[in-house]
């Protein structure tokens, strides 16, 4: 069974730092973050291909946050910086069925971000 587990939320200041992780079980072809804001719909964030790491932004928080992973610890980080209010969020990994191209269908509970002005 797949199991997802985010951690690293909390409170900053604009222009401040977070480090999000996502503890990931089983084999998937990609991780993905999300968030979703108060009132709006859940957004795509960035996703990495497990086997050769390669990345993909939004356009929003291109240049400011960096996802990577550990293969020996089975994590995803999510590096974010020079923060804005608008990414206040409940931010949440993802995973697929393990297959190029299929949808994210496992999730995790989600780690709240939340940057003051």
């Amino acid at each position: 069974q797949v199991q997802l587990v985010e951690s690293g939320g909390g409170l900053v200041r604009t222009g401040g730092s977070l480090r999000l992780s996502c503890i990931v079980s089983g084999r998937p072809f990609s991780i993905g973050w999300f968030r979703q804001a108060p009132g709006k719909e859940r957004e795509f964030v960035a996703s990495i291909v497990w086997s050769s790491g390669s990345a993909a932004y939004a356009d929003s928080v291109k240049g400011r946050f960096t996802i990577s992973r550990d293969n020996a610890k089975n994590t995803v980080p999510l590096q974010m910086s020079s923060l804005e209010p608008e990414d206040t969020a409940v931010y949440y990994c993802a995973t697929d069925r393990g297959v190029r191209g299929s949808p994210y269908i496992h999730w995790g509970q989600g780690t709240q971000v939340t940057v003051s002005s």
